[in-house]
């Protein structure tokens, strides 16, 4: 095992600077992982060169692939800094290390990326159950175990943005929900309660960047860290906005 990592930062001052790439050397440790990195450049903001420069910007909150907020592309593909472990990445790559910011959202600084077009697509969806109000309903509807099996791999996103880094209709140009925001919708459909809204969610689903656009090229499912089933859920979304669209064309 190397004695020194060497980590290779792609950095951006800001969201109209243009991007440069900083090499540092970082002693090895046991058990480190890509924010352990970023932690020991923090401390000593020195590149490989010798030069004297600002610690490197990131997102990070749970360090437990719990609150998806430290998602970066990391040797050119796209994970969960906390649970990218070093010693695995030098098995992918032995000489260098390379972090760099998700590349479907604009860059902040450095590898920290404005992820708002991501709860953007959740309001649009209504991805949450509504309430009238507070008071005291008495119990709430009865779930058969079978349907929160169901239910329960579609509530494991965080909104991390992997699975949107990995789709190749999820873009610029594109106004496509993604997987996530659509499978959080189906999710949603099939609550007790959220199901009494399902028509708003599919009637969405069905408008431009909707379940139509996606080009089911699975690429999503292979880089959720959560395993959540993103395939099963667009499926299903597919199904849902169909009989909805008959339906409300019979009912004319």
């Amino acid at each position: 095992m190397a004695s020194t990592i060497h980590i290779q930062v792609k950095r951006q001052d800001g969201p109209d600077k243009s991007a440069r790439f900083e090499t540092f050397d970082i002693d090895y440790e046991p058990g480190m992982n890509c924010t352990t990195l970023l932690q020991r450049i923090a401390a000593t903001p020195v590149t490989t060169d010798g030069k004297q420069t600002s610690p490197v910007a990131y997102d990070a909150c749970c360090l437990e692939e719990i609150c998806g907020a430290c998602t970066m592309v990391v040797n050119g593909k796209v994970r969960q800094a906390c649970t990218a472990l070093v010693d695995d990445l030098i098995k992918e790559s032995p000489d260098l290390i390379t972090l760099a910011p998700m590349t479907k959202f604009s860059t902040v600084r450095d590898l920290v990326v404005d992820r708002r077009r991501m709860f953007e697509s959740l309001k649009r969806v209504s991805a949450w159950v509504e309430l009238d109000d507070y008071s005291d309903r008495g119990a709430s509807a009865l779930v058969r175990p079978e349907d929160q099996e169901e239910a329960y791999p579609m509530s494991r996103c965080m909104t991390c943005g992997c699975c949107v880094e990995a789709c190749p209709q999820f873009n610029e140009k594109s106004d496509f929900l993604g997987p996530q925001a659509i499978t959080q919708a189906i999710m949603f459909n099939e609550h007790p309660v959220g199901g009494m809204t399902a028509t708003k969610r599919l009637t969405a689903l069905m408008e431009p960047g909707g379940i139509a656009d996606c080009g089911n090229a699975q690429a999503c499912v292979e880089v959720c860290p959560k395993e959540v089933p993103l395939l099963r859920g667009l499926a299903k979304a597919g199904r849902q906005t169909t009989l909805h669209a008959i339906k409300s064309f019979l009912s004319k």
